[in-house]
């Protein structure tokens, strides 16, 4: 019993300590939407080099 009156004061200590600290970081929406943003960024880039690849392949001369 004496175990789980310890964790018991553990816990609440522990709580009580984070609620008391305003400052815990960033929320994590606006981390989401700059991952968002940058795999965007990443999937354009990657078609528009796709893109020009397929063009340039195309437009290479074929053997007589």
């Amino acid at each position: 019993m004496h175990v789980i009156s310890y964790l018991h004061t553990a816990l609440a200590a522990r709580l009580a300590e984070l609620r008391h600290d305003a400052e815990r970081g960033d929320s994590p929406v606006p981390t989401a939407v700059i991952i968002f943003g940058l795999v965007a960024a990443a999937i354009a880039v990657t078609a528009l080099v796709m893109n020009r690849a397929t063009n340039w392949m195309g437009n290479v001369p074929t053997a007589p």
